[in-house]
């Protein structure tokens, strides 16, 4: 299956160690959104975006560079680090999964865990979260991207 990663990872490297613990398992290429080669997406089996949260939102490159494909059609997953806790009634990552949907892909699912933050308030305490993603974030990662893998069905 080839599998390509589309990451913004601009902060302290988090969603990048997350993107890579996917890539792992699903033996895929991991690359920004400035170095995404169009054709090579359109040729993949599956597809995953994934960024830092700020300000309640993922990074406008990645946001950009998805409003900027064109119409197609497969399977995409969605991934996020955030120094805040994900919100159950409107998670981080549902407007880009809204996004790809109405692009034509078919969303899998998608992954977030707590992150290093070094945000304005939380700069004055030397940051939150400084041993995140952790080990068993990034386990929580790999099972995700099995899950893909092994097409068991939406993970979120």
């Amino acid at each position: 299956m080839k599998t390509i990663i589309v990451c913004a990872s601009v902060s302290h490297g988090n969603t990048r160690r997350v993107a890579d613990s996917m890539a792992q398992v699903l033996g895929a290429k991991v690359v920004s959104p400035e170095q995404a080669d169009l054709a090579e997406l359109a040729d993949a089996d599956l597809v995953g975006f994934g960024s830092g949260v700020f300000y309640s939102r993922l990074h406008s490159h990645l946001t950009d560079f998805v409003k900027a494909l064109p119409a197609g059609r497969g399977r995409a997953f969605v991934f996020a680090t955030s120094g805040l806790p994900d919100i159950p009634f409107a998670p981080f990552t549902r407007p880009l999964v809204q996004l790809l949907e109405s692009k034509g892909f078919e969303v899998d699912g998608s992954f977030s865990c707590r992150a290093f933050d070094t945000w304005t308030p939380f700069k004055l305490v030397g940051g939150i979260n400084k041993q995140r993603p952790n080990d068993g974030d990034l386990a929580a990662a790999r099972a995700f991207a099995e899950r893909l893998r092994d097409g068991r069905g939406p993970a979120s």
